[in-house]
């Protein structure tokens, strides 16, 4: 059985952002798997431009983004495996009598591909980078036969961008995310007509930049509180029936409205893939569908990491970056840190709680442990509706500590704060209690 030190699972920008982190800081035995044919994961059908401005200062599209991580992949000879399929992450114990220092958590990982067949590999660590899924047609509950016509905006972003298909000719897309929304403007300049974008909540579930660049600049209108109620044809789309939705989201009747054509687009949430998480026995947070994870990224199976779209549902990849290269860097310290006897050094027994208040839907990360935590740590969320002239409050036990002016704050779009370690330590002294939570909440104004 190959053992490695740090196996990363997924070859997405996430993967390969943790890769060069751990490696420049001292792990040089890793391993990524990659299901697919080649790095690069969703980056690579991604052919529009907005990637990079955080990161490299410039403007990419999403292959030469991928492009710029392959390459720092491969000048660190970091070796990885394509077409392969991981099944399972298991954890056991080291036979401490084939091992002179105390028992050390590794962690089994099965995968499987045509060349090796199935395979058995073992880690230290392992960071999960799997990225996400979009939901599909299953979910929804639409009624109607099951026509051609009918796909994921991500199934038509890879048929246009990288097989050369064109779907369809006449459009409708329902849901307004960032992938629906950049399809709606690709559609467009391929030649085909894009009638409507529907949306089933009061307010776009994509970035207000794509929302101008990508409907209001090409003229596409967007529905809000509408969603399709019937999808017409049998062997092929011939249209759907949009209806308005009340605030419990239920169509009204008498809004009934045909459209015909011959494609529909899906544009209506990304889901984590967190199978082989759970399988794992990884601790889930219901609001992302993602891992438990406290300020080292490390999800509640210790030596198990996770970033990314696997962590939670990111508006911009260079985000994804960031956080891949910490989970690379926490990676690093977690190995670096067994000490002679096999124990994690200075593992502290109690961690602080990050709640989300009124208007917050969820954190990440959901807890602190201060001994570990550096000088400062960023704490992402998104809100649960859309607040205008408001404050994004933090509260240590209750206590406000400060409050940060936002004239907008949009479901769609990840905000986030930045948490300092003297901040945290200082509300002990102030009030003779150890600081026992952190709650971050929206504070609405009077006009």
């Amino acid at each position: 059985m190959t053992e490695y030190d740090l196996i990363i699972i997924g070859g997405g920008p996430a993967g390969l952002a943790a890769a060069v982190s751990a490696f420049d800081s001292g792990v040089k035995n890793i391993l990524i798997l990659e299901r697919d044919q080649e790095l690069g994961g969703i980056l690579n059908q991604c052919i529009h431009n907005g990637f990079g401005l955080h990161t490299f200062k410039e403007e990419l599209t999403g292959p030469e983004y991928a492009d710029r991580f392959i390459r720092q992949v491969k000048e660190r000879n970091i070796p990885y495996k394509l077409n392969t399929m991981v099944l399972d992450i298991s954890v056991q114990e080291e036979d401490a009598s084939a091992n002179e220092t105390a028992s050390l958590p590794f962690k089994t990982v099965t995968v499987m591909n045509r060349a090796e067949g199935l395979v058995f590999l073992r880690a230290k660590a392992v960071i999960l980078a799997m990225g996400c899924r979009e939901r599909p047609r299953g979910a929804l509950n639409i009624p109607g036969y099951r026509p051609a016509g009918i796909y994921s905006a991500g199934t038509a972003q890879r048929l246009v961008n990288m097989e050369g298909f064109l779907p369809g000719k006449e459009i409708v897309i329902l849901g307004s995310g960032d992938i629906g929304l950049i399809m709606a403007r690709r559609m467009t300049l391929e030649g085909a007509k894009v009638k409507v974008v529907a949306e089933l909540m009061p307010y776009s579930g994509g970035l207000q930049r794509n929302i101008v660049q990508c409907l209001e600049d090409f003229g596409i209108p967007l529905k809000l509180s509408h969603t399709v109620i019937d999808i017409d044809g049998k062997e092929r789309v011939r249209g759907v029936t949009l209806a308005q939705v009340d605030e419990n989201r239920k169509p009204i009747p008498g809004t009934e409205g045909y459209i015909s054509c011959d494609t529909l687009l899906l544009s209506v949430g990304l889901i984590p893939e967190n199978e082989l998480s759970s399988k794992l026995g990884v601790r889930m947070a219901p609001a992302t569908n993602g891992p438990l994870v406290n300020e080292s990224l490390e999800t509640s199976v210790p030596g198990v990491f996770a970033c990314g779209n696997v962590l939670h549902v990111h508006d911009l990849v260079d985000y994804v970056s960031q956080e891949a290269a910490n989970a690379g860097k926490y990676a690093a310290e977690y190995l670096q840190d067994f000490h002679a006897e096999g124990l994690f050094v200075g593992e502290p027994k109690t961690s602080v709680p990050i709640l989300a208040g009124n208007g917050v839907r969820y954190t990440v990360p959901q807890s602190i442990r201060l001994s570990r935590m550096e000088d400062s740590l960023t704490v992402r969320f998104r809100v649960t509706d859309v607040y205008l002239n408001c404050r994004i409050g933090i509260f240590l036990n209750d206590r406000p500590l400060r409050s940060i002016r936002r004239p907008r704050l949009a479901p769609g779009e990840m905000e986030q704060v930045i948490l300092k370690k003297e901040e945290l330590l200082s509300i002990g002294q102030q009030t003779g209690n150890p600081l026992s939570s952190i709650t971050i909440a929206v504070q609405t104004e009077e006009p």
